[in-house]
């Protein structure tokens, strides 16, 4: 039997916290280890209980969710962190991600998407949607001295790399959503988008396309 998830929840709303827990806890593969109400509680129980998985709040009082990720990834690296926010405008998402977590999910979120998401996360996954992903990571890898990608009309996120890696290699999309813990759909995406903004017409093109810009090596 495998190891369960360790999961550490914190929200400053105990209603919201003590439903995601009892709905965490419903799972057999899942380890609720602690709890926190505020940021700082947040940091000081992920260092206690060394948790594989964060779900946190973005907005606490005392310390905000997105810098006690920042906080929590310099001596955790390897802890697992998901966003909960209200609205999928919210600009912290962002942030969130910059600082190291793997994507986010609303509040309100059927059972089986946090699930899913705790699961997925706990493997290295993403959970950047395809209507979100694009925006989110070009504004990430935006920050980034990559020459060669900043001379396209439309730089490729840093996702975008990684999956155009792959393709050099031949792969097909269902075994790149493998790879990369992603669905089948979401390659499908970021392929769609890799030929857009090298405006070829296929994959292979796509591919020396990419070899002459030397965004990769064949």
């Amino acid at each position: 039997m495998s190891e369960k998830i360790r999961i550490l929840v914190a929200d400053d709303h105990p209603v919201v916290r003590d439903g995601l827990v009892a709905i965490l806890s419903t799972q057999d593969d899942f380890d609720i280890v602690a709890e926190a109400n505020n940021g700082d509680e947040l940091i000081q129980k992920a260092r206690q209980y060394t948790p594989d998985v964060v779900l946190t709040d973005l907005e606490m009082p005392k310390i905000d969710g997105v810098e006690a990720i920042r906080q929590i990834r310099q001596y955790l690296p390897d802890t697992q962190f998901i966003a909960f926010t209200a609205f999928d405008t919210d600009e912290r998402i962002v942030g969130a991600v910059q600082a190291g977590a793997k994507g986010y999910l609303l509040k309100g979120a059927p059972r089986d998407d946090i699930f899913r998401a705790v699961r997925i996360v706990s493997r290295g996954g993403s959970l950047l949607e395809p209507d979100v992903a694009s925006k989110l990571l070009q504004h990430i890898s935006g920050q980034n001295d990559k020459s060669p990608n900043e001379e396209l009309p439309e730089p490729l996120t840093e996702r975008e790399q990684e999956v155009l890696s792959h393709l050099a290699q031949g792969k097909k999309n269902k075994d790149i959503a493998t790879e990369l813990f992603i669905t089948e759909r979401t390659v499908k995406f970021y392929v769609s988008a890799i030929l857009g903004k090298l405006g070829a017409s296929n994959r292979t093109e796509a591919v020396t396309i990419a070899a002459q810009k030397g965004l990769i090596d064949l």
